[in-house]
């Protein structure tokens, strides 16, 4: 038996296989991102050393919102990167007061967090702490759940 393909439907078939192949392709590629102002993303901030991360995490965390103001992010703190959020804090090396800055970023929407088992282990007590500070009970809870439960993306300055 003999099939004839009239030369249009012949044509037809070949720019539909053509097409197929060319939206399988795009949708390999990662997607072109919109404005950078109008992105909604959720982020955590990870700092457990103040000395090595706090000056660097509080510069992204202003770069971040310069970017990307409406994303809402969240700092957790644990161990010794609680330092940066206790009254009268300064950068170790630079003397530069963390207070100040992160006062300016809670003004912007950022959310500061202290574990409270770090307080414990450490013999802190929250009035201690700069008044932009909350407490979580853990903060590697915390982290976990702003994760996995919350669809925040984790960073680690």
């Amino acid at each position: 038996m003999k099939l004839i393909f009239p030369k249009k439907a012949a044509l037809a078939l070949i720019a539909g296989i053509m097409l197929a192949g060319t939206a399988s392709t795009q949708s390999a590629e990662p997607e072109k991102r919109m404005n950078t102002q109008d992105i909604t993303s959720k982020v955590v901030y990870h700092i457990n050393d103040a000395d090595t991360q706090a000056l660097g995490a509080l510069r992204n965390l202003r770069n971040h919102l310069d970017v990307s103001p409406k994303t809402t992010i969240i700092v957790v703190s644990h161990a010794t990167g609680v330092d940066f959020l206790m009254e009268g804090a300064k950068h170790e090396k630079t003397g530069t007061a963390y207070a100040p800055l992160v006062s300016a970023l809670t003004a912007r929407g950022v959310r500061f967090e202290v574990c409270e088992i770090t307080l414990k282990n450490r013999n802190l007590k929250k009035d201690q702490f700069v008044m932009e500070a909350e407490f979580t009970p853990s903060g590697v809870v915390r982290i976990a759940d702003l994760q996995t439960q919350q669809g925040f993306a984790y960073l680690k300055p």
